[in-house]
């Protein structure tokens, strides 16, 4: 846990950020939040859709949970507010306790975000930011895939004419195929157009208001087909413009049954959050305390419940748009819920003359552009443990819950981190000449000849209780490979030795000398030289059997080697060798065969 003063920095309303800003910046700022509004309009409908709430409550999400976030996250340009993935993972987690659109509904999310909020919150106050890092990329990247399954196939009824259906993947495609014969050939004109007009506008610049003009352009065509009488939906008004303070209806009862999916849907939002802060700080070249960051979501989302507002996190898209169009702090989001709360009192009363097609068919271009093609291609072609974990979290987000998806995608990852751990790579290294430098490496791989009496050993990874069985069961096996030889020991890959761990090296080096040899190790990282130290292992090694370079390690390993097998050794491959016997008959047979 974070010390008080800690704490009360990070939830200071007074932000660094403050302090840096020009008129330049104001400018640049209020440009930037006006390109977005505009955006998030449309956006923010389609998300509360998939969601399952009313449309004005992806819009009150996108004013009340953008101000926060902006004001106490760490990001200068993440935008938060409604995102696919969350509203997915709400409804899948909601539906099946109530109707979705209800009151009783409405009344689930504004508890479940205010739960979502508080485990953010006391998240952050701990400083457990750092553990989001021992989660695979994967899992958000599987995760998001299986989002965009279901958001694209609870969107395929609306845009045929047909009912958007219940349950999961498998379940509403089949209820689309018992109905296709009612197919309302109006609503797939208009999804159509819409859609294309889109995809075009797109191309064309991501800075124009694509979703606004495609929306337009599929409600002049449901006016020209005279679709509302023909069957086609449309929107209802929206019954309110702002929201409206209210608290949520908490109670034990509620909160029990709303908890584990509140775990699922903090959990995401987070994951979403701090990816996206990471990357744009990344590329920015600016600082980012994921802390800082999981306060700001918290708090976002904890006030978002008292505005009917639905838990929101960071969004790419808006955060993307927001860097290209210049923003230089996050009075950009401030400037974009501003401008969004104008254009809501202004184009409330038009909502009514929105085409329900229309609509689907802008969710089903976010829902394709929702799944990164190039980063799965990218994993699955370079890593088949991330394929692992990708796979399991989009297979079970198919055919299961999307909230249980992200339990088995993280504890994939967890088990893929820790087989890891528990078998940290053990090679046996040789040098040999790279580019001109004499280097180590694996001597296995690149069929290298290794000295008859020594063997340099390299680990890689935490020499600890879960992994020493590995290690050990390496060593054996080159023992039965090459015999035994006298071992050098390469910790400088080893970042974490335990009591176990230790053990197998005071294990190691009374074998050796039980065999005439000797271990020598080298390490250089002082945790690992304190753990030695404090667990006595150089009391038995001796000090000079320790040492901070290769060099310093092979020099005596060298000179203590046997003369007699030296001397009729034609392999020579440590520059030490030239002092032994021997050394003169290699050179000038080496010289005579050149």
């Amino acid at each position: 846990m974070q010390g008080a003063s800690a704490i009360l920095r990070r939830l200071s309303p007074v932000r660094p950020w403050f302090r840096n800003r020009t008129a330049a910046s104001w400018k640049a700022d209020a440009y930037a939040g006006l390109t977005n509004a505009t955006i998030v309009l449309p956006q923010g409908v389609a998300f509360a859709i998939i969601a399952g709430l009313p449309p004005e409550y992806g819009l009150f999400t996108a004013i009340i949970v953008t101000v926060v976030a902006a004001l106490w996250g760490s990001s200068q340009v993440m935008v938060s507010g409604p995102t696919t993935a969350i509203s997915a993972v709400l409804f899948a987690s909601l539906s099946g306790l109530a109707i979705p659109g209800s009151e009783t509904y409405i009344a689930l999310a504004l508890v479940l975000t205010f739960l979502v909020g508080v485990l953010q919150l006391s998240a952050g106050l701990a400083g457990l930011g750092g553990l989001i890092a021992f989660i695979s990329h994967s899992v958000i990247v599987g995760f998001t895939a299986a989002a965009a399954v279901l958001i694209a196939v609870s969107q395929l009824g609306p845009a045929l004419g047909l009912p958007g259906g219940t349950g999961g993947v498998l379940h509403r495609l089949t209820g689309i195929g018992a109905d296709i014969g009612a197919v309302n050939p109006n609503a797939v004109i208009i999804a159509g157009v819409t859609l294309v007009s889109l995809i075009i506008l797109a191309r064309i610049s991501r800075r124009l208001p694509g979703y606004i003009i495609a929306l337009v352009v599929g409600s002049l065509t449901a006016i020209a087909l005279g679709a509302e009488a023909s069957g086609v939906a449309m929107f209802a008004p929206l019954d309110a413009a702002l929201p409206r303070f209210g608290a949520p209806a908490l109670d034990m009862d509620t909160i029990g049954t709303l908890l584990p999916a509140a775990v699922a849907v903090a959990f995401v939002g987070l994951l979403e959050a701090i990816s996206i802060g990471k990357s744009f700080a990344i590329r920015r070249g600016e600082t980012y305390d994921s802390n800082q960051e999981m306060v700001g979501q918290g708090l976002s989302n904890l006030t978002g419940s008292f505005f009917q507002c639905y838990a929101g996190s960071g969004s790419f898209t808006r955060s993307g748009l927001n860097a290209e169009s210049g923003a230089t702090s996050p009075m950009s989001a401030i400037f974009a819920a501003g401008f969004l709360a104008v254009l809501l009192v202004l184009l409330a009363p038009f909502v009514r003359f929105v085409p329900v097609p229309a609509m689907a068919a802008i969710i089903l271009y976010v829902a394709w552009k929702l799944i990164n093609v190039a980063e799965i291609r990218h994993i699955v072609a370079t890593s088949r443990s991330e394929t692992f974990i990708l796979g399991a979290t989009f297979l079970t987000g198919i055919l299961s819950e999307l909230d249980f998806a992200i339990l088995v995608g993280v504890v994939a990852s967890l088990s893929v981190f820790l087989n890891k751990s528990a078998h940290p790579l053990v090679a046996v290294g040789a040098p040999t000449e790279v580019n001109g430098r004499r280097v180590f490496r694996n001597a296995e791989k690149f069929d290298l000849p290794q000295c008859p009496q020594i063997r340099f050993v390299r680990i890689e990874g935490p020499l600890f209780f879960a992994s020493v069985e590995h290690v050990e069961r390496e060593f054996r096996r080159m023992e039965e490979k090459d015999g035994f030889k006298t071992c050098i020991l390469n910790l400088k890959g080893v970042g974490k030795i335990d009591l176990a761990g230790a053990d197998f090296i005071l294990s190691e080096a009374r074998r050796a000398r039980a065999h005439g040899q000797d271990l020598r190790l080298i390490a250089a990282n002082p945790e690992v030289l304190t753990v030695l130290e404090r667990l006595h292992c150089l009391d038995v090694l001796g000090p000079e059997n320790v040492h901070p370079h290769k060099s310093d390690a092979i020099r005596p390993a060298v000179a203590a080697a046997a003369d007699s097998i030296c001397a009729s050794c034609d392999i020579r491959c440590f520059r030490e060798c030239r002092d032994k016997p021997g050394a003169e008959r290699h050179a000038a047979e080496s010289t005579a065969s050149a």
